[in-house]
């Protein structure tokens, strides 16, 4: 694993200019580390990432635009722009952007552990199936349909 490099990634960009597909999101890679990994996701209306658990990462998401609908270890909440949602390992967590707006958010892992690997597996696969069984040989196990209610 490499050690996080100084620098700006610029509004709109990836590190190294990277940007991956996952399942119809925008996603950004902005930092790349051994202690940490962050990225920016960009949700249309209607999209969402289903409760799952990272069973070796605390995760935080920093809303920057829109607001998302949250499921936070079996309870709604909800996130608007400016707010931070902590996760700590182990809690089951997912987000809904049950809103008519497209919403952005930067999300950070720590530690990085496999997620970057992850996303760029993930990278435009469409196979709902192969991606649950990819994320879980990445330390991300996604619970039954059940948990989304």
């Amino acid at each position: 694993m490499t050690e996080l490099v100084k620098g700006i990634t610029e509004n709109g960009t990836g590190y190294d200019g990277v940007t991956w597909n996952i399942l119809g999101q925008t996603y950004y890679p902005k930092a790349v580390g051994e202690t940490t990994f962050a990225f920016e996701a960009n949700s249309a209306p209607g999209q969402f990432v289903p409760v799952h658990i990272h069973t070796t990462q605390d995760e935080f998401i920093l809303v920057q635009e829109g607001e998302l609908d949250l499921k936070l270890d079996g309870v709604w909440t909800k996130a608007r722009a400016g707010d931070l949602v902590r996760m700590p390992k182990g809690i089951p967590h997912g987000y809904f952007n049950k809103s008519d707006k497209p919403a952005r958010a930067l999300f950070w892992v720590s530690p990085a552990g496999k997620l970057k690997d992850l996303f760029e597996a993930l990278h435009e696969l469409t196979d709902v199936a192969r991606v649950v069984e990819l994320s879980a040989q990445h330390e991300v196990d996604f619970l039954p349909e059940e948990a989304n209610a």
